[in-house]
């Protein structure tokens, strides 16, 4: 039996502020169970729902410090089986008693250390030993370190492999050189231009790159992309030399979740084979809902994400008007950045019969846009996987997006010479070019009915679960614990 412990700072079904929770809720269950013990390790947030809460089993406890700036704490271990898969949690009140998971940076980045010597000490005490240790993004990137230094003096320890997975480079937990060893208890030998150190600050899921054994990201192009000025956030030149141990691996969506035939949530259930007939009851319902004009002959385009300017909210903003004609509808979902909530409220006050701006973040009204849209919009500057445009997918939603990071390695887009693709792209980071775009798409949605339906179709039969994506996680485990079968 091979033992994977999952390290996260979210995970569905118990927290999720973004895709990195529903990658960790879902992930785990794909392996096969006769094979592969996977566990995963999340913090004991308060504000995870009291049902979970309620049913957490008492592990253990000790005592542990950090550097001079965490003296002995509470470490507590709360353990919950969910669906087949053994869950931790890591509690102390004092740092993760809170209304939501992440605050200020300075405080994120001393309870998540804290968070990640916690996750080694436990492991022991448990008994449960991982032969891989899989780190999820900058909240953990401590673990990997903590490992190569402070813990090789314990027999224990020794040979347990580290993976290190970016899911957005952009966030890294940065903060200066002085604070950070005061909270690590690193040896200064660490804040090196070569291990640590970033710009004379010091870098989270920098130290969790140098001391993995292996890195991963989340699709194939943005592998790439991150070894490039443009996208590598100022850690483009240790990506290109760790390029051997680096590697694309696109993530899934839990088909059984998003399933347009079973899901209670929508107004219509509908499969591939009848969604010509029933989709559009989803559309109707949801203009109805939202105050819209109810006509099923409007070209209703989806929006749900994080208002953020790596969303390429500008360009929309740059042709909103272009955008919503009188044959157009706009949906969006979203809460982030002051500026482009109150650039879709004004859109949603001048156009209330066609935009509808929903500055919130509430799944269901998610899923029943998925169900009623014709097309979503992922007009991103950067984009590593992007999930919106998978669901989409599985919806017969049909998905207009840049070509960057996953959105390039998961949309096909439409060729009308060879009638071939399952949506629509723009290269360039260019309002013009991504209104052509949306129009061009408009253009068969309207003209050539029977292409876009087949479009749909296409999309629809496309498997984005994680059972294709498991596979190459599982190869990889192998080939770091040495077989190479």
């Amino acid at each position: 039996m091979k033992k994977i412990l999952f390290v996260a700072s979210e995970c569905v079904p118990f927290i999720k502020t973004g895709g990195l929770a529903d990658v960790c809720g879902a992930l785990p269950k794909e392996f096969d169970k006769e094979q592969w013990d996977v566990r995963v390790v999340i913090p004991n947030y308060s504000c995870i729902p009291e049902y979970f809460r309620n049913q957490m089993e008492y592990v253990t406890h000790f005592y542990m410090g950090s550097g001079t700036y965490i003296p002995n704490k509470y470490v507590g271990v709360l353990q919950y089986q969910f669906e087949g898969i053994t869950y931790y949690f890591i509690d102390n009140q004092e740092y993760f008693n809170c209304v939501v998971p992440y605050g200020d940076t300075r405080g994120d980045i001393e309870k998540f250390t804290f968070f990640d010597k916690a996750v080694l000490s436990m492991l022991p005490l448990i008994g449960f030993r991982p032969d891989i240790i899989h780190c999820h993004d900058w909240q953990t990137g401590f673990v990997p370190v903590f490992l190569k230094t402070d813990f090789q003096g314990d027999s224990f320890f020794w040979g347990i492999k580290s993976i290190m997975t970016i899911h957005n480079l952009k966030f890294q937990g940065i903060w200066d050189i002085k604070t950070m060893q005061g909270l690590t208890g690193f040896d200064k030998s660490l804040f090196t231009p070569d291990k640590l150190e970033f710009k004379k600050d010091a870098s989270m899921l920098k130290g969790g790159l140098v001391y993995a054994d292996y890195i991963t990201t989340v699709s194939d192009t943005y592998a790439y992309e991150i070894q490039t000025e443009a996208y590598g956030e100022g850690l483009e030149g240790l990506l290109s030399a760790r390029h051997y141990d680096l590697q694309g691996i696109v993530n899934g969506i839990d088909y059984s979740n998003y399933n347009p035939d079973t899901d209670a949530k929508l107004y219509v259930n509908y499969n591939e084979g009848n969604w010509r007939q029933k989709k559009s009851q989803n559309k109707e319902a949801l203009q109805k809902d939202l105050g819209l004009t109810v006509d099923n002959n409007k070209f209703m385009i989806g929006l749900v994400s994080r208002l953020t300017d790596q969303k390429g909210l500008d360009l929309i903003n740059y042709v909103m008007e272009g955008i919503v004609d009188e044959h157009t509808q706009f949906v969006i979902i979203g809460t982030g950045e002051p500026q482009y909530e109150n650039m879709f409220r004004h859109y949603a006050w001048k156009y209330p019969d066609r935009v509808s701006a929903n500055i919130c973040y509430n799944d269901e009204l998610a899923r029943k846009l998925y169900a009623a849209a014709d097309a979503f919009l992922m007009p991103s500057r950067f984009e590593p996987c992007g999930l919106t445009q998978l669901i989409s997918f599985r919806h017969g939603t049909v998905p207009i997006v840049r070509e960057t990071g996953g959105l390039k390695d998961t949309v096909i887009p439409y060729n009308e010479f060879d009638n071939t693709g399952d949506g629509f792209s723009f290269s360039n980071y260019n309002a013009d070019e991504m209104l052509y775009v949306i129009n061009y798409a408009k253009h068969i949605y309207y003209d050539n009915r029977n292409e876009w339906n087949q479009i749909v179709d296409r999309g629809m039969t496309k498997d984005f679960s994680w059972n294709a994506s498991k596979f190459r996680y599982e190869g990889l485990y192998n080939y770091l614990l040495g077989e190479y079968n």
